[in-house]
């Protein structure tokens, strides 16, 4: 009788250990399946704005492999070469330096049916012939300057530069003072300061017909958050993004799904998952095996056979989401292939060597 109750409980205990083998392979495919769907939903969310984004923050430069991908950078922008108005000589450490430029001249106000006319500040020329009545009411006509934008020579954030569509993008406005004092001198003996206008009233507080006020606008340097495709160390947009945009530039530090709401968060240590997930498939092809080991290099068939099937999976589903990853795993089953047959090639030399 106790002969043979030692026979059930081993069979009892290898039927537990299978059982537990196949759980265990089960749970490594199921952990990188979860992983890998992950990977793949928020791949093909990331298409829609240019594709796969890395979330470089404050990167201080481009890094090998990164070419091409798109990249969250967050921080302060640094004006490496300041826009200037060389025609006023007015400059400031900004992206962005906007002239606008005003004539006082007559406009026409139509009330109830009825026209009426005054002097006031417009920033282009206002044809009187296109006055219900002209008379009395002439304007100058052409602007003798013009308002304009200047861009800084260089902006960079973090290690990279924003490009001209980036740069524009910039949120935020401010008033710049002009320094009446940097005035070339043929410009000197017209305009002069009042408050952030250069005028050439004589009296600003009672300008005359054909005045002109010329004031700069900025865009300020701030802390931003910009979205953009990498091409070398400079940040441009994605042209061929689905979205039709291809760049993101928002105030403040955000994070990647305030900017895309539509984008799925990844999985988080996806590294540390697969490296789980091969050694729960390993475990478990070396329960299903443990009663048929008889070398020490037989703990290479249940390593190569887990590599193997988790190489296979890995690769079967990344098929139609990035040839590039699924031949990086079909070369994973390959070495599994590679590493199981060494076991199974001694087994099989020794076993041809044994006399018959």
């Amino acid at each position: 009788m106790r002969g043979e109750h030692v026979p059930r409980v081993l069979v009892i205990g290898g039927v537990l250990l299978k059982v537990l083998g196949a759980l265990l392979v089960l749970g490594g495919l199921a952990l990188l399946a979860s992983t890998e769907n992950g990977l793949l939903a928020y791949r093909q969310a990331a298409q829609r704005h240019g594709g796969e984004i890395l979330d470089l923050d404050r990167q201080i430069g481009p890094e090998i492999g990164q070419y091409g991908y798109m990249a969250r950078i967050a921080g302060t922008p640094r004006v490496v070469v300041p826009p200037r108005d060389a025609d006023f000589n007015q400059s400031a450490a900004v992206p962005v330096l906007i002239r606008h430029v005003e004539m006082f001249q007559w406009r026409e106000v139509v009330v109830g049916g009825v026209a009426h006319y005054e002097l006031d500040w417009v920033d282009h020329p206002v044809d009187a012939n296109r006055f219900e009545h002209p008379a009395g009411h002439a304007n100058p006509g052409r602007f003798p300057i013009v308002g304009r934008q200047f861009d800084a020579g260089e902006v960079r954030l973090g290690g990279f530069r924003l490009s001209t569509p980036l740069l524009h993008a910039l949120p935020g406005s401010a008033r710049l003072t002009p320094d009446a004092r940097a005035l070339p001198p043929n410009l000197a003996a017209s305009f002069s300061a009042d408050g952030d206008y250069l005028t050439t009233s004589a009296q600003p507080q009672s300008p005359r017909l054909g005045d002109l006020r010329v004031s700069w606008e900025t865009v300020p340097v701030q802390t931003v958050t910009v979205v953009g495709r990498l091409d070398g160390d400079t940040l441009v947009p994605a042209t061929d993004a689905p979205d039709g945009k291809g760049y993101e530039v928002q105030l403040g530090e955000r994070a990647l799904v305030d900017i895309f709401p539509d984008l799925p968060m990844p999985p988080e240590g996806v590294m540390p998952r697969r490296a789980i997930a091969l050694l729960l498939a390993a475990l478990g092809v070396l329960a299903l095996l443990w009663e048929r080991r008889e070398h020490v290099s037989d703990l290479l068939l249940p390593v190569g056979i887990g590599a193997l099937l988790i190489g296979a999976v890995g690769g079967t589903m990344w098929l139609g989401g990035s040839v590039g990853m699924s031949l990086r795993w079909f070369m994973l089953a390959g070495l599994g292939l590679a590493i199981a047959a060494w076991p199974l090639w001694r087994r099989q030399r020794a076993g041809g060597g044994e006399p018959g």
